[in-house]
C-alpha cells in the first residue's frame, strides 16, 4: 500500500496539471457557448422588435394566420379568374364580314353577310340584301357553328372566316 501511496505522490503533480488543462478547456468551451447564446439572443430580440408579439410562439401563430388568410384570398382570386375566363369565352369576339352584289348586274356591293361568333362557336349571322327598290335583313342563330336555317354560300364563308379567328 505504501508503494501505491508513493506512486500517487510522484504522479500527483501530473494529475493536477492534466485536470487543470481539462478545466481550462471546459472554461473556454463554456465561454464560447455563452458568446453564441448572446449572439442568438441579440438576433432573437432584433427579429421580435416591432412585431407586436412578445414570444416566438405568438409570432409563429400570427404568421400562420396570415398565411391562411393569404391562401383564402388566393382561392377567391382563382375563382374570380376562372369566372372571368368563362365569361370571356362566351363573348362574341370573332367577327367576319363579306360584302357582295346579291342581285348580279343590277346593283353594287351593297349587300353583306356578317358572322358574330364566340369561342364556343355560338352566335349569329346577319345578312343584308340590298337592291334599288328594297333592302332585306336576315338574322340566323348559330349553335356550335351550325344553324337550323339554311345558309347561303356567303353566310357559310363568313362563318368559316370568323371561326378561323377563334
Amino acid at each position: 500500500m505504501s508503494e501505491m501511496n508513493q506512486f500517487v505522490n510522484e504522479q500527483l503533480s501530473w494529475f493536477i496539471i492534466a485536470f487543470s488543462v481539462f478545466i481550462v478547456l471546459l472554461l473556454i468551451i463554456v465561454m464560447r457557448q455563452g458568446s453564441k447564446i448572446r449572439t442568438m439572443k441579440r438576433r432573437y430580440e432584433a427579429m421580435m422588435t416591432g412585431s407586436g408579439v412578445e414570444d416566438l410562439e405568438g409570432l409563429l401563430v400570427q404568421l400562420r394566420n396570415q398565411g391562411d388568410m393569404l391562401e383564402e384570398e388566393q382561392a377567391r382570386h382563382k375563382d374570380m379568374i376562372i369566372a372571368a375566363q368563362n365569361k370571356i369565352r362566351g363573348m362574341k369576339s370573332n367577327v367576319a364580314l363579306k360584302r357582295y352584289n346579291a342581285f348580279g348586274e343590277r346593283g353594287n356591293d351593297l349587300s353583306f353577310s356578317m358572322a358574330i361568333i364566340d369561342d364556343n362557336r355560338n352566335g349569329v349571322v346577319l345578312t343584308s340584301l340590298h337592291n334599288r327598290d328594297n333592302s332585306y335583313i336576315y338574322s340566323k342563330p348559330l349553335l356550335a357553328g351550325e344553324s337550323q336555317y339554311s345558309l347561303s354560300p356567303e353566310e357559310k364563308e363568313v362563318i368559316a372566316l370568323a371561326l378561323q379567328q377563334a
